[in-house]
């Protein structure tokens, strides 16, 4: 009986989680939001990183020359496997997060530690990568580095005849064409913002999880945002190459890109060190405004959920 007197946040609340079907689900819709708003930046990141001539000026050149000489329509090429894999990943992404956090829970306190934080995070960024995030982008990149919208002129038809395509072509393992980047950019990622979003809600709203304290969706955003900054410094050269594996076909010849490490090496040689970190701006223009409509919907529904029925309060 005495836990049921002691601050309920210091023994009884922590005891007190969201269970991870829920932060899954929350995840998948945050993701429906953000692919609907921010399609057209990342289809700009992708022609950019994928311009070794000089063609684009920069992001609003690349997006006004795409408008001009292509349509509007465009700027929302590979949409439906963009939508469909963000839903996925959110929804992978926050339930792995959660069951991988269970397990670094203090047994007594239910509290787990920013290292544990850490590694929850990348071996969800892991798990994201493999199983969903590598195979749909390399059939999204596939889909956004093609010119024009006349179907008869265009190699992939769609994402389905994308993907039946590199497999007839390059076999299944096609599909998972860049994988070593994408782990890493990932990992890393992930690890950093699930570790730096739960530090700002602490630090900005005081907001700690299963206390039923429902943010403002202006202030998810704001945690979000920031927390989805640091990563795409850091992982710019993984997010390049992963693009530039993802993007070469082993159709008719050899591969330009043996591996991450040789792509690495050949576009330093070739480009520059700066070339490892081409789209970046576009990477900050997209991720952290991202982070900030997924978390934004996300946290509502957790904070519903935790009101309703952690706390039983009337929504």
């Amino acid at each position: 009986m005495k836990d049921q007197h002691e601050n309920p946040n210091t023994t009884t609340q922590p005891k007190k989680s969201i269970p991870p079907y829920m932060k899954a689900m929350s995840g998948s819709i945050g993701g429906i939001m953000e692919a609907c708003c921010l399609q057209p930046i990342d289809v700009i990141k992708t022609r950019l990183q994928l311009d070794r001539t000089g063609t684009y000026k920069g992001i609003l050149h690349c997006g006004a020359t795409v408008t001009r000489t292509e349509g509007v329509r465009a700027l929302w090429k590979g949409l439906t496997p963009f939508a469909t894999h963000l839903t996925l990943k959110y929804a992978l992404r926050m339930g792995s997060n959660a069951v991988l956090q269970s397990a670094f829970k203090d047994s007594k306190t239910g509290k787990i530690s920013n290292h544990g934080r850490l590694i929850s995070g990348f071996g969800a960024g892991v798990l994201e990568a493999l199983v969903i995030v590598t195979p749909f982008e390399v059939v999204k990149i596939r889909l956004q580095q093609q010119k024009g919208l006349s179907q008869e002129l265009l190699k992939y038809k769609g994402p389905v005849h994308c993907a039946r395509t590199i497999i007839r072509e390059e076999g299944l393992l096609g599909l998972w064409a860049g994988a070593a980047p994408t782990v890493m950019r990932n990992g890393t990622n992930q690890a950093a913002m699930f570790t730096a979003k739960n530090a700002f809600d602490v630090f900005l709203w005081k907001k700690h999880e299963g206390d039923g304290k429902v943010l403002q969706p202006w202030q998810s955003m704001i945690s979000g945002f920031i927390a989805g900054t640091a990563g795409p410094v850091c992982t710019g050269p993984f997010d390049v190459v992963k693009t530039r594996l993802m993007a070469q076909s082993r159709e008719g010849g050899n591969l330009k890109y043996k591996g991450m490490i040789h792509a690495i090496r050949t576009i330093y040689a070739e480009e520059g060190l700066l070339a490892l970190w081409k789209g970046l701006l576009p990477r900050l223009m997209r991720i952290p405004p991202g982070q900030a409509i997924m978390w934004a919907a996300a946290d509502q529904i957790m904070g519903l959920y935790e009101r309703r029925y952690l706390h039983n309060a009337p929504l």
